[in-house]
């Protein structure tokens, strides 16, 4: 079994703003796979199919970005999992929009939402793929840009960025490593 896990916030109220890439992204492999979120486990709402063989959740946590790790260790501990079993999409500031890039471990670089997985799964070592939304606007902060929507100018390469991320997502559970994944798509 493999998760493929989703940040962002919960409700209409973000649903289309720089933070939710994640939600997003899963929304995007729903589609592909013709997949719906019509079920709710572990303050998430999920997805599930089959990718070739293996069994694959899409977790969207409904805790908010600044304490999603408290919706997915339950999800490991069900289902036994390990670090190995899982990748995490989130929003990533210091990539530009249209870039994604994948990593297998590393400090929560400011973002709230992977403090809270590192908090609870206990450690840094577990699949990451980060999509670029680009750094604030001169004079904005950094929370009035991850909740804002992406301006209109950089929608299509917002738009690459999220299909380039499900097709990497997929391609790893379709059984590839994380190093032959990240080889592909970095």
């Amino acid at each position: 079994m493999k998760l493929i896990i989703g940040l962002g916030n919960p409700g209409s109220k973000y649903s289309q703003t720089k933070h939710n890439i994640g939600f997003i992204t899963l929304d995007e492999i729903a589609y592909q796979k013709g997949w719906v979120f019509n079920r709710s486990k572990f303050d998430s709402v999920y997805a599930e199919g089959m990718v070739g063989s293996e069994k694959v959740l899409l977790i969207k946590p409904q805790t908010y970005m600044n304490d999603s790790g408290r919706s997915i260790r339950p999800w490991m501990d069900f289902y036994n999992l390990t670090e190995e079993d899982i990748v995490v999409i989130y929003d990533d500031m210091d990539l530009p929009v249209g870039k994604i890039r994948l990593r297998q471990k590393g400090s929560a670089g400011g973002h709230n939402g992977i403090k809270s997985l590192i908090s609870h799964l206990g450690t840094q070592n577990f699949n990451r793929l980060r999509i670029g939304v680009g750094r604030p606007y001169e004079n904005q902060s950094v929370v009035s840009h991850v909740l804002s929507p992406f301006h209109k100018s950089v929608h299509e390469d917002m738009l690459f960025a999220v299909k380039k991320a499900a097709d990497a997502a997929l391609y790893w559970a379709e059984g590839h490593s994380y190093i032959d994944t990240m080889s592909q798509f970095n």
